[in-house]
C-alpha cells in the first residue's frame, strides 16, 4: 500500500486545484493585495515543499531540520503577508484551507479503509496545525516589525524642526512627550543647531495636551542639551492650564524663556538676536525686519 507522501506526490495537482478553490472561494480574499497568478506561484512553492519534506516520514516535529524547507519558506510567505496588509484570519487561512485541501485527497483516496484514513487524517491535522503556529508567530513578528518602523517615522515627521529665519529654529511638539519621543527631539533639534549655526531654538508645546513632572522634566533636559550647543531655548505654548499646573507640582521654569504664544517666542528671538520688525508704509513691499 502506498504512503501517505506517496498518494499526496501522486495527486499533487488535484491538491493545488483544491487548495486554490478554497482560497478563492474565501469571501475574505484579498484580491487588492495580491494577485491570483501570485496566490498560484505561493502556494505552488508551499505545497512542494510540503510534499518533499512529508516523504521522510516525520509528522510531528516542526523544528526538525527536515522541516527548514518549509517552515523557511512558510516564514517568507508570512513576512511578505504582513508587510502586504494581511490580517492574521486570513494568513492563517491560508494554510487552513490546504488542510482541507489534503483531507479532501486523503477520503477519496482511502475510502475503503477508514482505519487508515483515520490515522492519516489525524495526522496531517497535527502537522498543519503546528505550521499554523508557525505562520502566526511569523506573522505576528512581521505585524511588530511594520508597527515600530510606522512609529518611527511619524515619530520623525511628528517632530520637524524648521528654519524660521537665520539663527532661528522652531519645533512645534504634538502630542504625548514620553521619554522617547524626548531623545528624537533632542538629536533632531541638535543636529539642526550643528547644520544651521542656528543660536535660538523655539520650543512650541501648544500641541502638548497636558504638562505634568514628567514631561517638564523632558523639556528641561532638551533645553540643557540645546545650551551645551551654545544655542538659547524658549519655550512658546504655555497656556493657562499649563502654567497652573507647573506651578502647583512646583517645577522652576524660571531660569528658562517662556512665552504664551510662538508669535511672541519669535519676537522674543528677533530681539535676543537684535533683529527689528517695523510694518513699511511702502503696502507692497510688507513688513521689514531691520537689524
Amino acid at each position: 500500500m502506498n504512503t501517505t507522501a506517496q498518494v499526496l506526490q501522486k495527486n499533487r495537482e488535484i491538491i493545488l486545484e483544491k487548495w486554490m478553490q478554497n482560497q478563492l472561494s474565501d469571501a475574505g480574499l484579498r484580491d487588492d493585495l495580491m494577485t491570483n497568478d501570485e496566490l498560484l506561484r505561493q502556494s505552488e512553492e508551499m505545497l512542494d515543499a510540503l510534499l518533499r519534506t512529508i516523504g521522510k516520514d516525520n509528522y510531528e516535529d516542526v523544528y526538525s531540520l527536515e522541516y527548514e524547507l518549509i517552515t523557511d519558506t512558510l516564514r517568507d510567505i508570512s513576512i511578505t503577508r504582513a508587510r502586504q496588509g494581511f490580517s492574521p484570519r486570513e494568513t492563517a487561512q491560508y494554510v487552513l484551507s490546504l488542510k482541507q485541501a489534503l483531507t479532501f485527497v486523503l477520503e477519496q483516496e482511502r475510502a475503503d479503509d477508514a482505519a487508515t484514513l483515520y490515522k492519516e487524517v489525524l495526522s496531517i491535522n497535527n502537522l498543519l496545525d503546528k505550521l499554523s503556529i508557525v505562520t502566526f508567530e511569523t506573522f505576528i513578528k512581521g505585524r511588530e516589525e511594520v508597527i515600530l518602523r510606522q512609529t518611527d517615522e511619524i515619530s520623525e515627521i511628528s517632530t520637524p524642526v524648521i528654519r524660521v529665519w537665520n539663527g532661528i529654529l522652531a519645533l512645534p511638539i504634538i502630542g504625548t512627550l514620553d521619554s522617547a519621543r524626548t531623545q528624537i527631539v533632542m538629536e533632531n533639534l541638535l543636529q539642526e543647531i550643528v547644520n544651521t549655526g542656528s543660536t535660538i531654538a523655539i520650543l512650541d508645546i501648544s500641541g502638548v495636551p497636558a504638562v505634568d513632572s514628567l514631561v517638564a522634566q523632558h523639556l528641561i533636559k532638551t533645553v540643557s542639551a540645546t545650551r551645551l550647543m551654545g544655542a538659547e531655548c524658549i519655550i512658546s505654548g504655555i497656556r493657562a492650564e499649563i502654567a497652573q499646573t507647573i506651578v502647583h507640582l512646583g517645577i522652576d521654569l524660571s531660569n528658562i524663556n517662556t512665552k504664551a504664544t510662538l508669535a511672541s517666542a519669535l519676537q522674543l528671538a528677533f530681539s535676543m538676536t537684535n533683529l527689528e520688525v517695523r510694518r513699511s508704509d511702502n503696502k507692497t513691499t510688507g513688513p521689514r525686519i531691520l537689524r
